[in-house]
């Protein structure tokens, strides 16, 4: 699981920031819960998320260093996905849905689309992770599916 190396943060950075504000995040962790509890509606969540970006932006990291971290963590998962599929092709099932479309199965990867389509909806752990084209890696694993069923 490489999206959780922690390895690459600088930990002195933020002890000193839990230190030095301490109190402000306690308070932001009090009113979230507080609101969690006692707003009901779509408003809670916006406001949830004005404290969070608030607290965020207050901590001196941009939008552009989560952006980073997020593309960080997106392009883990899609290479674990890969390395799922090229692992688990022995496993896989291929499935001609009444719709005109195929779902390929493994114990963690499953693939939808249209034959001739170039691309795929991609799920891994029961997580979509969107569309994809497709890529040797991918048709491989179809044309294993397809052999193996």
């Amino acid at each position: 699981m490489d999206f959780l190396n922690f390895t690459e943060y600088d930990w002195n950075t933020w002890t000193m920031f839990f230190k030095e504000h301490w109190l402000i995040l306690l308070v932001a962790l009090v009113v979230l819960l507080l609101i969690v509890r006692i707003v009901k509606t779509v408003v809670k969540w916006a406001i949830v998320a004005v404290i969070v970006i608030g607290v965020v932006l207050y901590s001196g990291y941009s939008m552009e260093d989560l952006k980073a971290i997020g593309t960080k963590v997106t392009d883990s998962v899609r290479q674990e996905a890969i390395s799922a599929m090229a692992g688990e092709m022995g496993s896989a099932t291929y499935t001609e849905n009444g719709d005109g479309t195929f779902t390929v199965s493994t114990d963690t990867v499953e693939l939808t689309g249209k034959p001739d389509s170039g691309e795929v909806t991609v799920s891994f752990r029961g997580t979509p992770l969107g569309t994809w084209k497709i890529s040797d890696t991918i048709q491989e694993l179809i044309d294993q599916a397809k052999r193996n069923s």
